[in-house]
């Protein structure tokens, strides 16, 4: 195990009606600009309780912010925020909306073109403080320091990771999450499960604890998830895909160890060039690169095939081979086709989204960067 430290500051208000207790949250002399997606938390109610929250306190809102956030919409709130003296933050909504607040705030008091933050991952030196009311589990967003942002016009789809913009608080009430459509609760359970995959399968020793936390989250998710599409109203099942979502991508189960992110880097350029869903990418991509990447990967996976499905026979390729097939078709269980040609992407997509990973300098990827664009380009043939 590597040397780490770790500290998540944001305060975690789990549970039914908590969204009453934002307003102890928030100084009663902050002027609060609560940001939102397309309106659904208008139409479910979430935005009336918020509202009502923070009766004591003067608020603004802007609405209209994007799955995956565009740069252009983000910044139409930086000026409204600069021009009313924001100096509170509030996010209704998923990851989407949580990442970019997170841009905002960071980009409000920034001196320079704010889209360095993520082009050239321009130090910022100060932010404005920011909470959130979590109505999509998915991300871990409302409890870690990254956030990703979209520019459209140059399809462009980057990160940024700053303690500065580590959310004060967030409120997880399950009940916000009753009227998700189908496809988004789908993204979600696929988000996180991929979230644990990208921090779990890779090449590590003496980190037992670490694995099976990471373990006890995967299984979790393939249980409880098809329940989801099958039980969408249960408070019970709402409830721990939103922990598990949450303890996917907080930073606790990436403490010292080795990360891979492959699947989200090349996933960000699926998403950026073509559209596709962000979860809909990591479905497709995940088992092509644990594929191309079973020769490295190998102690793990065997690992992965014993504990999470149960797959003890066979040999070491079998294992694997039957581990890769098993997450494939819980991917496909819980309603996301994984291969590129269900989505009428072909081989002529590959050297576009080359030419992006290039662009984007994601040319070592992976725990050990070692994953070159000719190896990028062997898992999307993969994923065909």
């Amino acid at each position: 195990m590597e040397n780490f430290e770790y500290y998540n500051p944001t305060r975690i208000i789990f549970g039914k009606k908590q969204i009453a207790a934002i307003d102890k949250q928030i100084p009663v002399n902050a002027k609060v600009l609560i940001t939102y997606g397309s309106g659904s938390v208008k139409k479910n109610g979430t935005l009336d309780q918020v509202i009502e929250a923070l009766s004591a306190h003067t608020t603004l809102e802007f609405g209209g912010i994007e799955p995956n956030p565009n740069y252009e919409t983000l910044m139409e709130s930086v000026e409204l925020a600069r021009k009313e003296h924001i100096d509170f933050l509030l996010a209704v909504g998923g990851g989407s909306v949580i990442d970019g607040t997170k841009f905002i705030a960071a980009a409000i008091p920034f001196a320079e073109d704010p889209w360095k933050i993520l082009s050239e991952h321009a130090a910022i030196s100060t932010a404005i403080p920011a909470g959130n009311v979590l109505t999509l589990p998915a991300t871990g967003s409302e409890s870690n320091a990254t956030a990703v942002v979209t520019k459209k016009s140059i399809n462009s789809k980057l990160a940024f990771t700053s303690p500065l913009v580590q959310p004060v608080f967030a409120v997880l009430d399950p009940e916000t999450t009753y009227s998700l459509p189908a496809r988004q609760s789908i993204n979600g359970v696929v988000d996180a499960f991929v979230h644990v995959m990208e921090q779990y399968l890779t090449v590590r020793e003496g980190a037992q604890v670490q694995d099976r936390f990471a373990e006890g989250l995967l299984l979790t998710l393939i249980e409880q998830g098809p329940k989801v599409l099958t039980q969408p109203n249960d408070y019970q099942v709402r409830a721990t895909i939103m922990w598990a979502a949450n303890q996917a991508l907080n930073g606790l189960i990436g403490q010292g160890v080795p990360h891979d992110w492959t699947t989200h880097m090349i996933g960000h350029e699926l998403t950026a060039l073509y559209g596709l869903d962000h979860a809909v990418t990591l479905a497709i991509i995940l088992p092509a690169v644990m594929t191309i990447m079973t020769e490295q990967k190998s102690p793990k996976l065997l690992q992965y095939a014993q504990r999470i499905w149960n797959i003890n026979e066979g040999s070491d390729s079998q294992r694997i081979n039957g581990a890769i097939k098993k997450t494939r078709a819980f991917f496909e269980q819980m309603g996301i086709n994984t291969r590129l040609e269900h989505y009428n992407l072909g081989e002529d997509a590959i050297p576009k989204i080359i030419a992006q990973l290039k662009r984007h300098k994601m040319t070592a990827l992976g725990e050990n960067k070692n994953i070159t664009p000719v190896l990028s380009e062997k898992i999307l043939t993969c994923s065909l």
